[in-house]
């Protein structure tokens, strides 16, 4: 089974790639779609995956899963949320992860308040009001420093209590097995195995 996935972004594509192991999965570019860039402007995760997913579907004329990820930090009040890709911005200009990440930290500093929650949502757009959803999280604390060289992102400052390790630090079959990004696409293959979508294969 042919996907198209609603991304550019390389790092999200290696993840999903042994997640959905049983399918083919295609970017924009592979089908002569260049720019893929719709405007993000939902409020919610849902909201902004559901936009890539519905404005590839129309480009495409094919199933489409999108995915909306980001980090939310309880004592920033949500934030960077779904901001995460473009947080801390300026005129324009995208930080790095590193600077992301060293805005975050300073931003806690000193807080005793570190818990944060990734969160993936994952939609599969196969038609006008044909869609399914999954979302899922994942739990842990902002570390004080970065560690770790796995994963992208936000990973090397959210630390994972129950493992002792940041996100970077763990295998990627480890992140696989119980990242938000993991858990929501296992949930959407196993749908997959069981549902018949027209026009995916």
């Amino acid at each position: 089974m042919k996907l198209l996935v609603a991304t550019n972004n390389l790092h999200k594509l290696e993840e999903l790639k042994p997640l959905f192991s049983e399918h083919e999965l295609l970017r924009p570019i592979d089908l002569g779609i260049h720019d893929f860039n719709p405007e993000e402007n939902g409020r919610t995760f849902f909201e902004n995956a559901f936009i890539k997913a519905e404005a590839l579907y129309h480009l495409a004329g094919r199933p489409v899963i999108a995915d909306d990820s980001g980090l939310c930090v309880e004592a920033l009040h949500g934030r960077p949320g779904i901001e995460s890709a473009r947080y801390g911005s300026n005129n324009g200009r995208l930080l790095s992860a590193a600077e992301k990440n060293s805005l975050l930290l300073s931003e806690l500093e000193n807080m005793k308040n570190r818990h944060c929650v990734f969160v993936c949502c994952l939609v599969l757009y196969y038609g006008p009001q044909r869609f399914l959803c999954v979302q899922e999280t994942l739990e842990g604390e902002i570390g004080m420093a970065p560690r770790g060289d796995r994963g992208f992102g936000y990973d090397p400052i959210v630390y994972l209590p129950r493992k002792a390790k940041t996100v970077a630090e763990l295998s990627q079959e480890e992140k696989n097995r119980i990242s938000h990004r993991g858990k929501a696409a296992q949930k959407m293959a196993a749908i997959l195995g069981i549902t018949p979508i027209e026009g995916t294969v």
